[in-house]
């Protein structure tokens, strides 16, 4: 079994860990909350998907709270912050992947891969929640080689 120490030793001095943003912290999410929202209604924008279904994406958002979000967004909790990162990596992998037209086609289009089963990425992630937005952010990412 390998300690801790053997594990740093082992990482290459250039390697750049990622840093993860404390998503628990009042004051990160009060500060990333306006411009997450910001994002997630552009991108359901060029996705062609409706605001109750991305309602639907935030975790069962109602319809007249949704519409709140669009014009102010308060504080988001660290789940509907979680969910949209999870989506803007999505975008952004397909943006990468694809021609644009496509790309924002992919999401709603019926998807032979075994993962959606024939079905519509966007009602696999709907269905699944956090875990199946992750699960489609690595079959993305896995299909650019993992960058």
């Amino acid at each position: 079994m390998l300690e801790t120490a053997n594990l740093v030793e082992a990482v290459p001095a250039s390697y750049q860990f990622d840093t993860i943003t404390d998503l628990s912290h009042f004051g990160t999410r009060e500060r990333l909350s306006q411009s997450a929202a910001d994002g997630l209604f552009a991108i359901l924008d060029k996705w062609g998907i409706s605001i109750e279904k991305g309602g639907d994406l935030l975790g069962g958002r109602p319809r007249s709270s949704m519409y709140k979000l669009k014009t102010a967004a308060g504080i988001l909790s660290q789940d509907e912050l979680t969910r949209i990162s999870y989506l803007v990596g999505i975008y952004k992998a397909l943006q990468i992947l694809l021609p644009e037209e496509l790309a924002d086609l992919w999401v709603t289009q019926p998807n032979d891969d075994v993962l959606f089963s024939g079905r519509a990425p966007l009602d696999f992630m709907v269905r699944e929640g956090i875990p199946g937005m992750q699960q489609v952010r690595s079959l993305l990412d896995a299909a650019r080689g993992g960058r």
